[in-house]
């Protein structure tokens, strides 16, 4: 009789276990993973700005390469259902190729720049807080820092000089879900979309003195993460 009631005792802890509060006001995730930013790339043509050549359309399009590092989380839960999270990440690095221009020495790789987005995002939970599944939705503003860029050694060779980028600001979308393994670790997956907008520009004074090219770049990358968190 006692084995039995102990039987259904740990039974019914084991079914109540997934029922411990979730995430509640005034909790504090921390979540850290692998995350990809994967570039969405739509450009313009590339056109000269500045020279003898101002106003000459080369045509063509620039690509970004992706790239995958550690990627982090930090959330506040303000309500029961309604946080404020920050993404971080230690610094990306995309490639710029260039391809179809009307100037050959120019496509190819032009070279490749550093970025930081930090997105600062309020995310939404609609599930009971005492559900282990936590599923959400959030929006938010990014700040996409670019630098230390460089030219690659062709285009150096083609005699291209003072490549640069521009910062962006943009708005930011995410969905993502939470699964509470423990009543303090999580397992995390969550995908992103980011209007991330840049506009590059390169010289080249070896085609005429004092020539410059821009393209704008629209990279509206979709961002996958996947990792475990810690909930304080």
């Amino acid at each position: 009789m006692n084995k039995s009631l102990l039987g259904a005792s740990l039974f019914a802890l084991a079914l109540a276990a997934p029922l411990a509060h979730a995430h509640e006001k005034g909790d504090i995730l921390l979540r850290a993973g692998a995350i990809t930013v994967d570039p969405n790339t739509d450009s313009s043509s590339v056109k000269v700005d500045q020279g003898p050549l101002s106003g000459a359309d080369l045509g063509g399009e620039a690509t970004l390469s992706s790239d995958t590092q550690l990627g982090l989380n930090f959330a506040y839960m303000i309500t029961d259902h309604l946080g404020i999270e920050l993404l971080a990440a230690t610094p990306f690095e995309h490639d710029v190729k260039l391809k179809g221009t009307a100037l050959s020495a120019a496509n190819g790789k032009l070279g490749s720049f550093n970025q930081l987005p930090p997105t600062l995002s309020l995310v939404y939970y609609p599930l009971d807080p005492k559900s282990a599944f936590q599923p959400y939705v959030g929006a938010g503003v990014n700040y996409t820092w670019m630098y230390d860029e460089h030219l690659s050694s062709e285009a150096r060779a083609n005699g291209f000089s003072n490549f640069k980028t521009e910062n962006s600001w943009g708005v930011a979308w995410q969905v993502g879900a939470d699964y509470m393994l423990t009543d303090n670790i999580l397992f995390n997956a969550q995908m992103r979309y980011i209007d991330i907008d840049t506009r590059a520009t390169v010289e080249n004074n070896a085609i005429a003195p004092g020539t410059r090219a821009r393209v704008n770049v629209d990279a509206d990358p979709f961002i996958y993460m996947v990792g475990l968190g810690y909930k304080f």
